[in-house]
């Protein structure tokens, strides 16, 4: 039986200045479909969603809803014709309910019942097989519990296609097989689900069809069950493309490189950023560091760079405590320690100055004499330009009208260039494309090779169980865990992520084992 069309766009064009962010898009989304959007950063996926969702104007081309040609002026047009978009970053009140959340912006709202609206919110959830307390504060809501409020706000708003922006970005393994039960169960209720993402096992393992968008125009619409991560990766990139991890086989070091023992750190509110954190890890080795967003992995870098203060705890470089030295102090007593920080324009390089000068930063006090040896920057600069295969009209152009990628790279190969026997890296593909982050794995790899100790923060799971030969996980600063990525499987990590103990990984790895048997 066809189904119809609940979504048209057809030849859709949007510049901004001189860049254009879409080109003669085509789409078609039908009722009761999972559509991935599938592309690069910078691909144009959101760009798309905004002018569906009434964010901005197409300079060109047609939208159709349920067949009829529309014109948004304004966001809430769409939400009229029932077009909902639930954002990666929840636009949610923490001090409200539930309802209060659901209902705020809504005309009329003040003058409806408490019970008629919690009866409405439960005739909604059972629908859907949707489960949320309509009196329950955000603050105290788990992030699936809040992505489950987002959704049930934009059906209360009588929304039938929803367009879901990175949606599993922020959750555990167990949360996102709950999310995509909700996704089936409004799927057979006739809504049109539009899924952005760029995590390809996702795209196979929850969409109907997957359009792909290169560089602003969409590449081919395919049926996901007659196509392959190969083929998609292709199409995205424009290329072949290796999706394989390597895992070396070192032999580790005998005594661990870096220690922390019982480390408590508190933020500027008192309250525990870090909280008696004790790991070690070991020249020749990569250790993971996973967790949910504000964890504490940016503050475990930081201390460990000696850029944040410790309250308690010991931290041993080689088996000599540099607890609260300065950064400074902490190179003049010989650790060699590349840190890449999340914030890469922020706190890694000075976008206005140059590849030759962000270099020097970092070497300008190994020079003798009072004068700068600039050719041996020049020279060093070239060696990680080509290395590295940075993209950039040469070594004095500055550093942020570089892409991310390239932005990236830069400060790996700096920091690499340094020869550390700690590499600490804080989401080093972040913002990546897929040819990029392949090149940063096998940077790290190779450092691992050389016996270098490197502290990988990641937040996709996949790539942690494939790069790492152990995972640490955070949560609300504590350490929950740490496991052998051979012996481990997603949903155990997921358990730690959510604040369970190893005693909840070994329950769960019964139940698993008893399955496969």
């Amino acid at each position: 039986m066809q189904k119809n069309k609940a979504v048209e766009m057809i030849n859709i064009s949007k510049s901004f200045g001189s860049i254009k962010a879409n080109e003669d898009v085509n789409l078609t989304i039908y009722e009761g479909e999972v559509h991935a959007l599938l592309g690069e950063n910078g691909a144009g996926k959101s760009t798309l969603m905004n002018m569906l969702s009434g964010i901005y104007r197409p300079d060109s081309g047609s939208i159709f809803v349920y067949g009829e040609e529309k014109h948004f002026d304004s966001p809430s047009e769409p939400i009229e014709l029932g077009i909902g978009m639930i954002h990666q970053h929840f636009k949610l009140i923490d001090v409200l309910t539930a309802k209060e959340n659901i209902i705020l912006g809504q005309k009329g709202s003040f003058f409806i019942k408490g019970k008629a609206l919690t009866k409405e919110i439960r005739s909604i959830s059972d629908k859907y097989r949707l489960d949320v307390d309509p009196g329950k504060k955000v603050y105290n809501m788990s992030v699936g519990e809040k992505q489950t409020l987002e959704i049930i706000k934009v059906l209360y708003r009588g929304a039938k296609i929803l367009i879901m922006d990175e949606p599993t970005a922020v959750l555990t393994p167990q949360e996102i097989k709950r999310l995509f039960k909700i996704i089936n169960n409004m799927k057979e209720q006739g809504c049109a689900i539009i899924i952005i993402t760029h995590k390809m096992n996702e795209v196979m393992e929850i969409s109907d069809r997957v359009t792909v968008l290169r560089k602003g125009k969409s590449i081919a619409t395919l049926e996901t069950a007659k196509t392959t991560s190969s083929e998609l990766v292709e199409m995205m990139v424009g290329k072949a493309v290796d999706l394989s991890i390597e895992k070396p086989q070192t032999v580790k070091s005998e005594k661990p490189m870096l220690e922390l023992d019982e480390v408590t750190v508190l933020d500027k509110e008192k309250r525990y950023a870090l909280k008696d954190v004790t790991f070690s890890v070991h020249g020749g080795e990569i250790l993971g560091v996973a967790g949910l967003a504000g964890s504490g992995q940016k503050e475990l870098c930081e201390t460990i760079a000696g850029l944040m203060k410790t309250n308690s705890g010991r931290i041993y470089f080689e088996g000599e405590n540099i607890i609260d030295k300065s950064p400074r102090e902490i190179i003049n007593m010989g650790v060699r320690m590349g840190f890449i920080p999340e914030d890469r324009l922020g706190m890694g390089l000075v976008g206005s100055m140059d590849i030759v000068d962000n270099i020097i930063l970092k070497d300008y006090q190994k020079q003798p004499g009072i004068f700068l040896n600039k050719k041996i920057m020049e020279s060093k600069a070239h060696e990680i330009v080509e290395k590295l295969e940075i993209s950039t009209p040469s070594i004095f152009h500055p550093v942020k009208k570089l892409s991310g990628g390239n932005i990236q790279k830069v400060l790996l190969g700096r920091e690499i260039d340094a020869n550390p026997k700690l590499l600490i890296t804080a989401y080093p593909v972040r913002g990546l494309d897929i040819g990029a982050s392949y090149k940063i794995y096998d940077l790290l790899n190779e450092q691992k090779k050389k016996g270098t100790a490197v502290l990988f923060i990641g937040e996709d799971l996949d790539v942690l169980l494939e790069i790492c030969d152990r995972i640490a996980v955070v949560y609300e600063g504590r350490m929950t865990g740490i496991v052998d990525t051979a012996s481990t499987t997603k949903e155990q990590v997921g358990v730690l992520m959510a604040g369970g103990t190893m005693e909840d990984v070994e329950k769960l790895a019964l139940e698993q084992k008893k399955e496969v048997q």
